[in-house]
């Protein structure tokens, strides 16, 4: 049952993925272990295909949706104390961008890399992008902006943070096409990504030393 969680995911197969969590449920296979090896080996293998250019974006978006219907059904089934060790991210389009192709892609190669992904959309207000960490008990806020106009959203999603006194429970991320390391140290994020794929990287940086693992 793992193998087909992790072939219906490579074959973007939202169903069978669903019949297949569903089955290992039922089997009584081990929840963390189809996880794993079925849905997150699945979507990882799709990942190095699309860093290899071997599939397009849309395909990497539908393994993206596959592995999502999956995770729905047997994180529940997960005990508490084990979901709350997997890596999170929140991450969404700021207040008053509307764009949405960039932050599409992150998204889904940072779910390529292991990451629950809690997609907020865009023109996200400053206090969603909090509210919705605190909620999922996520690990990392990423913030994009793609116009000049917008960019400032960045700096006030983490003075808000500054000021509520949870700056130091994220690790805040930037990125869009009018950010830049520059930018990214000036507003004192803890990280900035050119590009999707850097930016998943950067996030397992991060992550890994701020666990210090």
């Amino acid at each position: 049952m793992i193998r087909r969680l992790r072939e219906s995911v490579i074959s973007y197969d939202e169903k069978g993925v669903k019949e297949a969590a569903l089955a290992a449920i039922e089997e009584g296979i081990d929840i963390t272990e189809a996880i794993e090896k079925g849905l997150s080996e699945g979507i990882r293998e799709v990942g190095e295909k699309f860093d290899k250019l071997e599939v397009f974006l849309t395909e990497l978006m539908l393994a993206a949706e596959a592995m999502k219907a999956g995770m729905n059904i047997l994180l529940p089934k997960i005990p508490k104390e084990k979901i709350l060790k997997r890596r999170k991210v929140v991450i969404g389009t700021v207040k008053g961008d509307i764009h949405d192709i960039g932050k599409n892609i992150a998204a889904a190669l940072l779910t390529a890399s292991g990451f629950d992904v809690y997609d907020l959309g865009t023109d996200v207000p400053i206090s969603k992008f909090v509210e919705e960490a605190e909620k999922n008990e996520a690990d990392i806020i990423a913030l994009s902006a793609l116009m000049t106009s917008t960019i400032s959203g960045q700096k006030d999603v983490i003075s808000y943070l500054k000021e509520s006194g949870k700056r130091e429970n994220y690790i805040v991320m930037v990125g869009g096409g009018p950010t830049t390391n520059e930018w990214a140290e000036e507003i004192g994020a803890d990280g900035y990504a050119e590009t999707a794929k850097e930016g998943a990287d950067t996030a397992l940086r991060l992550l890994k030393a701020k666990r210090g693992k």
